[in-house]
């Protein structure tokens, strides 16, 4: 909006009033760099998540730390190291850490607290919460290489964080998460804010960057359907990207990379036709996405009629509990129709050297209709991603089906050894494969 006059503003603003209606009591997390927090342009950015906010938009702010804990650790004379993209934790640098993150959640605090008298949106009250919303566990030991205080998300408080949220406060999330053990763990903060958005159902995960739209073979590109995503992840090394297709598959609907440096982008990009950065998307209707533990009821209730039927082998509650994250599901209109699990096969040397396709089930009334042939590729495109060349499946009842989608009769002999010892004779099950290169 290039003018100020009276019709280019009510021209505006009524294009706008189906996004600002449709964000109404939606909840937003939102991701901002350590270069985020330190740009010029932070203090706009302020103003325009008060304005979201006497929207009605429930904001959860989660920010990054890396370019100033790395300062800091150099002006106290402590060396950065790094295993990969993780930083190395010890005690010296998690002091230094804890320092850095509460100087600036409380600068953070001030910026929204301070900053609103003399801004456009002088008379809100944008009230900040923070607190101990996120456990934490450590990464372990890596490739030999003791991460020590850098940790990974273990659990979200979320039923506190709603609260919280629907209290009409700005709840602000800081990269460090506490253990059972009175332990404080580094945490990246793109992770933390990814895990956030699934634990709260969010409808948007906002990655800010110095670059709003995701740039590809030097083309800028505005919207990108979960499984373009996830072939482009394949050929571009891109953190945001990576969690964006995490966050789809783990039931977030859209990911909106918008830029923190460009004045405006946020508000553009939410309430304009056009946006400002690029959105990731999953189908809000039909949507094809990894199982969460609150999906094993709509699971067992898909699957029972087939175990009953001869057709599946029967799980226990428990047992697809343990088994969850090697499910996915097809779901339309947030009900379950389709599942199907993807188990890794190993070798002796604990190398994944195949996949075996298993539990497929297909709601009676969605045969048909393409969607088991959606489910079958959402899960090869998975598969793939792990490196596996082939994948196997053991049917009594299906075999035409899966020779439709590519694979062909094989003897048990041709299973993987470590399968071939768990086959059941007395089942008599088709063995079936297809490659995957």
């Amino acid at each position: 909006m290039n003018s100020l006059d009276a019709p280019s503003v009510i021209d505006w603003f009524r294009l706008a009033a189906p996004y600002v209606n449709d964000l109404r009591g939606r909840t937003l997390v939102i991701a901002i760099p350590g270069e985020g927090l330190a740009h010029e342009n932070f203090r706009n950015l302020v103003h325009d998540l008060a304005l979201l906010s006497s929207l009605g938009t429930r904001l959860v702010l989660v920010f990054g730390a890396r370019d100033q804990i790395t300062s800091a650790l150099s002006d106290a004379g402590i060396e950065s190291a790094f295993h990969g993209d993780s930083r190395i934790t010890d005690a010296r640098t998690l002091e230094v850490v804890k320092a850095v993150v509460g100087r600036l959640r409380f600068d953070i605090e001030a910026a929204i607290s301070q900053g609103l008298p003399n801004s456009p949106m002088a008379g809100a009250q944008l009230r900040v919460v923070s607190g101990n919303f996120v456990s934490a566990q450590p990464l372990g030991i890596l490739d030999g290489v003791d991460l020590q205080w850098s940790g990974r998300v273990r659990r979200i408080d979320g039923d506190s964080l709603s609260s919280q949220l629907h209290g009409g406060n700005l709840v602000l999330i800081p990269p460090l998460g506490t253990s059972l053990t009175g332990e404080i763990f580094s945490v990246n903060y793109l992770e933390l804010a990814e895990a956030l958005a699934a634990s709260l159902r969010a409808e948007k995960l906002i990655l800010l960057r110095e670059n709003g739209q995701l740039q590809v073979e030097g083309n800028s590109v505005r919207e990108l359907p979960l499984a373009r995503a996830e072939k482009l992840l394949a050929q571009c090394d891109s953190s945001s990207l990576r969690i964006a297709v995490r966050a789809c598959n783990h039931g977030v609907p859209r990911v909106q990379m918008v830029s923190y440096s460009a004045n405006g982008a946020l508000l553009e990009e939410l309430l304009t036709r056009g946006g400002s950065g690029t959105m990731v998307y999953r189908d809000s209707y039909e949507t094809v996405r990894r199982a969460r533990i609150e999906d094993v009821g709509g699971i067992l209730g898909l699957i029972r009629p087939l175990e009953k039927e001869g057709v599946l082998v029967r799980r226990s509650r428990k047992k697809l509990e343990g088994e969850i994250s090697h499910f996915t599901i097809f779901e339309v209109d947030s009900s379950i129709v389709a599942c199907a699990a993807l188990y890794p096969i190993t070798d002796q040397a604990g190398s994944t050297v195949a996949a075996e396709l298993a539990c497929v089930a297909i709601h009676p009334d969605f045969r048909g209709g393409g969607r088991g042939a959606r489910l079958m590729r959402h899960l090869e495109r998975q598969a793939r991603s792990q490196g596996v060349e082939e994948l196997f499946v053991l049917t009594t009842q299906t075999e035409h089906w899966f020779i439709e989608q590519g694979f062909a009769p094989v003897a048990p002999e041709s299973l993987p050894a470590s399968r071939q010892a768990l086959y059941n004779d007395l089942r008599q099950s088709r063995v079936m494969r297809k490659a995957l290169v």
